[in-house]
């Protein structure tokens, strides 16, 4: 990076600002930049609280030298959706008359810190978290980054336009029923909402304390994973914070699985517009090696109605009710009629609702089964402030189509911008992955943000060029070599990714090995064998919790086992390897050199059966 009048020019992508730091750059400078855009954007909606300049100045100052490994965020400024604490700094959750002085930061943004991120803000949102469209403000509304006419999503409205006009590298959220997805979605960036759970909510006010989930607005799919890494882990303090797992961002499987809405419960509410971007984007996940199956979504959408229509308004009431019953007219008016409606539900209600609940898990669990994700529209249309203002509730809800259920099943998604549609709005799709896969709905994410041609946000800045990822396993994973039907889109891989595998690469064996069709079946299997007459077998190398290995050994069947496999690289990893013994009718496919190979050849013989 050059002197510092070109700043007003730098793309504030975390690859793009180390890359400044690299040439020279100060923190102070880009500090003093990020206040000049704030400034110039002219937007009185976009934040609450501004962190004195003076504050930003210090913590920029006392980063040290530059290092990126020690600090992954270093010299990257952020900013936090105002119902998240910033110690001496007041929360009012879209409140005043709520409004407190944090005594210290929120665990997450505590650890973002330390990771080198520098806080400038607080931002504006829907009042108490309640709300998809951005306008449930006694603040000035902030504006759509790309188009004022239209909502700038909520809740979390704030954080994503101070986002998408670059203002900020990243911005915290939060996420009950979309509020971390449908905002990225309106305003062209990445939304990342993570395994509930994953980031602490010490310091949150929440909304709906047992679903919800701090989440992450980025230009970059890359960016909104370091700052997930950076923010996530155990907090004592939070009785509802879990371990999760956030391994680099890796390689995706050769073969994946996406569940899409089939057409009986696919809906656009008549934007044909929206229609043909989504049918386009399932094009690209297929170019990626999706193969995509269609589900009855009508349990999804069940458990969606339970959030707003069910029992789980109580929690909003748990928060907003005190304040409600003292002065009512400090409550904005829709919120007071959505969180009011809590008072009608009993006991005897909350339990009906949740055993219900836990049945509508399990049918959508079945409807799951054998799926490594799920690919849906973020928003099935679009609405203008002016809708909103003719109809207050019901455009909320629709847009809530493809979010609501989410947090409720504990899945973890990762909202991204796929194209720009026909109408020059931006296109958007959320991948869904079970809890502890947001590595792989991240990973799938980054190639469709790569191949779909847009630009960032409503910057205009091109989307930085990054690396496919080499991705190596962590301290505490295994790598297993599979050769069969464990291996990406085949019977048996649900068996690695239940518990906690992912996918690191595709190689090969030394050659030296026999690879035999075992009698039996289904599901049919490959037994590998070490011999000096054999060839190189195709395989792939997964990674594993050391914690979840023996669990994967109790379910090897004999004759197969987990022994030594040498790889071509000379490497040696456990793999798959079968006895010698358990060959008594198999049938010698090596010629095939894999069992992929061999699966297509018997299925291009008519009749054939693998």
């Amino acid at each position: 990076m050059g002197p510092i009048d070109t700043l007003q020019d730098l793309p504030f992508d975390i690859a793009s600002l180390h890359a400044a730091y690299e040439s020279g750059a100060k923190p102070g400078e880009i500090v003093a930049e990020c206040y000049r855009r704030i400034a110039a954007a002219g937007d009185p909606g976009i934040f609450i609280t501004l962190i004195d300049p003076e504050k930003a100045q210090l913590e920029a100052a006392r980063l040290g030298p530059f290092d990126r490994s020690a600090k992954p965020l270093w010299g990257v400024p952020f900013a936090i959706k105002d119902n998240i604490d910033a110690g001496g700094e007041t929360t009012t959750a879209g409140c005043p008359a709520y409004a407190y002085e944090a005594e210290v930061d929120a665990f997450t943004v505590a650890k973002l810190r330390a990771a080198g991120a520098i806080l400038v803000g607080k931002t504006n949102l829907d009042q108490f978290a309640t709300g998809l469209v951005g306008v449930r403000s006694p603040y000035p509304v902030p504006k759509n980054a790309l188009d004022p006419e239209i909502v700038p999503g909520g809740s979390s409205s704030g954080s994503a336009v101070a986002v998408a006009r670059g203002l900020v590298s990243f911005a915290l959220g939060t996420d009950t029923a979309g509020s971390g997805r449908v905002p990225a979605a309106l305003n062209n960036i990445v939304g990342l909402k993570p395994t509930v759970g994953s980031l602490s909510a010490s310091g949150l006010v929440p909304a709906c304390r047992t679903v919800d989930t701090i989440s992450v607005f980025a230009l970059t799919v890359e960016d909104a994973y370091r700052a997930f890494q950076s923010a996530a882990g155990h907090d004592p303090a939070d009785a509802f914070s879990k371990a999760v797992a956030t391994p680099d961002l890796g390689t995706l499987p050769p073969k994946l699985t996406i569940g899409i809405p089939d057409a009986g419960s696919l809906t656009f509410f008549g934007d044909g517009v929206q229609a043909a971007s989504y049918a386009a984007a399932l094009e690209a996940v297929r170019a990626a090696g999706g193969e995509t199956v269609e589900l009855d979504f009508t349990p999804f959408y069940q458990v969606a109605e339970m959030l707003y229509g069910g029992v789980w308004v109580a929690e909003r009431h748990a928060v907003v009710g005190p304040l409600m019953d003292k002065d009512p007219e400090a409550v904005h008016p829709v919120i007071r009629q959505i969180v009011g409606a809590a008072t009608r539900f009993s006991a005897t209600d909350t339990f009906n609702s949740l055993y219900r609940m836990e049945a509508l898990r399990r049918t959508c669990e079945a409807a799951m089964a054998g799926i490594d994700m799920l690919c849906v529209p973020t928003i099935p249309t679009f609405f203008t402030v002016a809708d909103l203002e003719a109809d207050p509730i019901g455009p909320n809800s629709t847009l809530g189509t493809y979010t609501n259920f989410v947090n409720l099943l504990g899945l973890c998604g990762i909202a991204v911008p796929t194209g720009v549609r026909s109408d020059g709005r931006p296109a958007s799709v959320t991948l869904l992955a079970r809890a502890g896969r947001d590595g792989l709905s991240a990973a799938l994410a980054s190639r469709l943000h790569r191949g779909a041609g847009v630009t960032l946000g409503a910057t205009g800045w091109p989307l930085p060029q990054v690396a496919e990822p080499t991705p190596t396993p962590g301290a505490d994973e295994i790598v297993v070599a599979a050769v069969g039907a464990h291996m990406s889109g085949l019977p048996l891989n649900g068996e690695l990714t239940r518990l906690g595998g992912r996918f690191l690469a595709a190689a090969s064996t030394a050659p030296g090995y026999r690879l035999y069709r075992l009698a039996g079946g289904p599901p049919f299997r490959p037994g590998l064998v070490r011999d000096a007459t054999g060839s190189a077998i195709a395989l792939e190398l997964w990674a594993l919790p050391l914690d979840r290995f023996g669990a994967f050994m109790a379910g090897i069947p004999a004759p197969l086992g987990i022994g030594t496999v040498t790889l071509a690289d000379g490497r040696t990893v456990n793999g798959f390897i079968c006895e010698v013994a358990g060959l008594q009718g198999a049938t010698d496919i090596t010629e095939f050199g894999g069992w992929r190979a061999y699966l297509a050849a018997a299925a291009g013989r008519q009749g054939a059966v693998p």
